[in-house]
C-alpha cells in the first residue's frame, strides 16, 4: 500500500482523496504523532482523539479562506501535518522547530495563539462577524472540546454569538468528560438523519411550501416546528440549551468517522446562522496505552512507544508541594485543596485520594477557583489553590477584588513559573511577578530548592494571616542549592559578603548564579526567597556594595530587579545597578538550558556579563 502522507502538502490534497484514502490517512497521522511525541513530549492524547475530526473539516472547507481555530491549540498536530508541515514535524517542540500549539507565524493556516481554555467561540465569533461585515462568504470553524465549556468565558461568548445570522460553526469534541451520553439506537439515527444534507434541503423546501398556503399556512408550518422540536428535545435533552441560545444543533455524530463527519460538516453549511456540530471522540484512539489513561498521556515527556513507559525523572516541585499538603492536612482540619482541571500536573493526586472531602475541583474555572478560595477563607478555611503561572494570568481581577480587597487568606501555590522550555509563548510562566507586585496585602515567595519550598509552605500555613503566593518552577531542584547559607526565610547567601560586588536572584536561578560566583573572583551572591516585599534588610544589606548584577527569569517591566532599584534609589544608593530579564518579549520554544543562554541567565553568561561590566 502507498504511503499518503508525504503526497500531502496542503490541504487542498485531501479533496480527490477516496474515503478509503482518507480512513488509510489518518492511521499514518496517528503513527507519526505516536512517534514524534515519544521522542520530543507533548500533548498525545487530545491529539490522537481528533484525527479524522481535522481530516474532515479539512476534506470540506477551504483553510485559510475558512478560518479554523483550535480552543487550548493542543490539539492541533494533525491540522499542522496536514497544512504542510510535515518535514518540520520531527522537530516539534524544538528549538527553531514547530510548536505544539497554533502559531500564525509559522503559517496562515493557523489564525490565532493559542494555549489557553475556552477563547475560540469569542475569537470565532469576532471573525464571522468581520467576514460578513467585509462581505466574506466564508465560514470561520472553532474546535473546542468539552472540558473547555467548564470555562465561564465560553458562555459569554455564546450568549453574544447566538444573536447573529453569521457563519460560525462550533464543533463541540466531546470525548465523554462533561457532557452526557444520548440514550437508544433511534436517537443514534436520528443524528445521522439530521447531519444529513439531503435532510435540510427538504426541510427547507418543507417549510416554503406549507408557508405559501393561503391563510393556514404558517400556522401549520409553526405547529410542525414545535411538534418536532418538542419530540427533538426529548431524544436530544443537551440540545435545547445550545438552541435556546440560538444555534442550531446537529449531531451527536460518531468522531471517528469520516463519513458522518464529512456530512456532518456539510449539513452545518447548510444552515443560515450559527451551529453547534456535537462530536464524539476518544481521547488516545488508536494507541492502547493513551485510551485507557488519557489524563497520563494528555501532555507527557519523552516516553517507550512499547510499553507506554515515560522516561523516569526526577522528583519535582509539584510533587513536592503535594506531599507537604498532605503532611500538612494530616495536622490541620481547615487545609483544603483548589485547582481548575489540573490535579495530576500539580501534584495534588495524593491529596485527592486522602482528603476528598477537602479536595475541589472547579473545571477549566481559574477565576472561579479564585474567589471560591476567598469564599472558603472567609469562613475560617485555609485553600490552598495550585495552579500553573500560565493560567493564573486569568486571575488578575479576582486576584485584586475578591481577595486582597477582602483581606482574606488565601494560599496560592503557582506553578511551571519562569521558563518551561518546550510549550513555548503561551506556557511560560514569566508574568505572575510583574502582576502580582502590583496587589496589596500578598506576600510573594520564590523558593529556589525543597527546603526553602517547605519552609515557606509552613509559613503560610501558620504564620501568615493575609495571603500568600508561593511561586516555585516545573522540573526538579539543583544539588548546588544545598551550599547556600540560609540565613533566615527571607533570603541567603553565597561565598564572602566582604567582597564589593554582588549577584542577586531569585529562585531556580539561584543555582546558575552559584556557579558563576565560583567563577568570578571576589564575587558575593544572595538569594532572595522573599520577593513581594522585598525584606528591608536586604536593601540595607545591598546599599554596601559598589556594583550589583540582578538576574531574573522573568518579564522586566514591574519585575523583582525593577521594584529592587527603585529602593535602592530611594536610600540614594551611589553603586552600579545592572539588570538582566526577558524584556518586552514572548518566549519561542527551546529547552531550558537553551533559553538561559539565550536571555543572558546561564552561569556562562552572568560571568560573561560581570566581567564585561568590571
Amino acid at each position: 500500500m502507498d504511503k499518503l502522507l508525504d503526497k500531502i502538502n496542503s490541504p487542498k490534497d485531501l479533496k480527490k482523496l477516496s474515503l478509503d484514502q482518507l480512513n488509510q490517512l489518518a492511521e499514518e497521522i496517528r503513527k507519526k504523532e505516536i512517534e514524534v511525541v515519544s521522542k520530543n513530549g507533548g500533548h498525545l492524547a487530545s491529539n490522537l482523539g481528533v484525527v479524522e475530526l481535522t481530516i474532515a473539516m479539512h476534506k470540506v472547507f477551504d483553510s485559510p479562506k475558512d478560518q479554523i481555530v483550535f480552543d487550548v491549540g493542543h490539539q492541533c498536530y494533525a491540522h499542522k501535518i496536514l497544512t504542510g508541515r510535515l518535514k518540520n514535524f520531527d522537530f516539534l517542540r524544538k528549538k527553531d522547530g514547530i510548536s505544539g500549539f497554533p502559531k500564525p507565524s509559522e503559517s496562515e493556516h493557523d489564525i490565532f495563539y493559542s494555549g489557553h481554555s475556552g477563547t475560540s467561540v469569542s475569537s470565532g465569533i469576532g471573525l464571522a462577524q468581520a467576514k460578513k461585515m467585509n462581505d466574506d462568504d466564508h465560514y470561520v470553524i472553532s474546535v473546542i472540546g468539552d472540558g473547555s465549556f467548564t470555562c465561564g468565558m465560553v458562555y459569554e461568548a455564546m450568549n453574544n454569538g447566538g444573536r447573529t445570522n453569521n457563519k460560525h460553526i462550533i464543533v463541540l469534541n466531546d470525548n465523554k468528560m462533561s457532557i452526557s451520553e444520548n440514550v437508544g439506537s433511534f436517537a443514534k439515527y436520528l443524528a445521522i438523519v439530521r447531519s444529513s444534507t439531503k435532510y435540510y434541503n427538504l426541510k427547507d423546501q418543507t417549510e416554503q411550501r406549507l408557508n405559501s398556503i393561503p391563510a393556514i399556512g404558517r400556522k401549520i408550518s409553526q405547529l410542525a416546528h414545535n411538534i418536532k422540536t418538542d419530540v427533538k428535545n426529548t431524544i436530544y435533552p443537551q440540545s435545547t440549551f445550545f438552541e435556546d441560545l440560538g444555534y442550531r444543533y446537529i449531531g451527536p455524530v460518531d468522531g471517528h468517522n469520516i463519513k458522518l463527519l464529512i456530512m456532518g460538516f456539510e449539513a452545518a453549511k447548510k444552515v443560515n446562522g450559527p451551529v453547534i456540530l456535537h462530536v464524539l471522540t476518544t481521547k488516545g484512539k488508536g494507541y492502547d496505552f493513551a485510551e485507557k489513561e488519557p489524563s497520563i498521556f494528555h501532555g507527557i515527556s519523552e516516553f517507550d512507544i512499547f510499553s507506554g513507559e515515560p522516561i523516569p525523572s526526577s522528583k519535582s516541585f509539584s510533587s513536592c508541594l503535594g506531599a507537604l499538603l498532605v503532611e500538612c492536612a494530616s495536622k490541620n482540619q481547615k487545609l483544603c485543596a483548589v485547582t481548575a482541571a489540573m490535579s495530576l500536573g500539580t501534584g495534588l493526586e495524593d491529596f485527592k485520594s486522602c482528603f476528598p472531602e477537602r479536595f475541589f475541583d472547579v473545571g477549566i474555572a481559574e477565576e472561579h477557583a479564585v474567589t471560591f478560595s476567598s469564599g472558603l477563607a472567609k469562613n475560617g478555611l485555609i485553600p490552598v489553590f495550585a495552579v500553573y503561572s500560565t493560567f493564573f494570568q486569568r486571575c488578575y481581577d479576582q486576584l485584586i477584588h475578591d481577595v486582597s480587597l477582602q483581606k482574606v487568606k488565601v494560599i496560592f501555590a503557582i506553578d511551571r513559573c519562569g521558563f518551561v522550555g518546550d510549550d513555548g509563548e503561551t506556557h511560560n510562566g514569566l508574568f505572575d511577578v510583574a502582576f502580582l507586585n502590583t496587589i496589596p496585602f500578598i506576600t510573594v515567595y520564590s523558593p529556589c530548592c525543597f527546603r526553602s519550598l517547605k519552609a515557606d509552605f509552613n509559613e503560610a500555613v501558620n504564620a501568615h494571616s493575609a495571603s500568600v503566593a508561593i511561586r516555585y518552577p516545573r522540573g526538579c531542584q539543583n544539588e548546588n542549592v544545598k551550599e547556600l547559607i540560609y540565613n533566615q526565610i527571607e533570603y541567603s547567601t553565597f561565598s564572602s559578603p566582604e567582597y564589593k560586588t554582588v549577584i542577586v536572584t531569585y529562585g531556580r536561578l539561584t543555582s546558575q548564579a552559584i556557579e558563576a560566583v565560583k567563577q568570578l573572583n571576589e564575587c558575593f551572591l544572595v538569594s532572595l526567597n522573599q520577593i513581594k516585599p522585598i525584606p528591608d534588610e536586604v536593601v540595607e544589606l545591598l546599599l554596601d556594595y559598589d556594583r550589583i548584577f540582578f538576574f531574573e527569569e522573568g518579564i522586566l517591566s514591574g519585575g523583582v530587579g525593577q521594584t529592587l532599584a527603585s529602593r535602592l534609589l530611594e536610600k540614594q544608593f551611589k553603586g552600579s545597578f545592572r539588570l538582566t530579564a526577558v524584556n518586552d518579549d514572548f518566549v519561542a520554544p527551546a529547552t531550558y538550558e537553551q533559553l538561559l543562554d539565550e536571555y543572558g541567565l546561564s552561569s556562562e553568561k552572568m560571568v560573561k556579563t560581570v566581567k564585561g561590566l568590571l
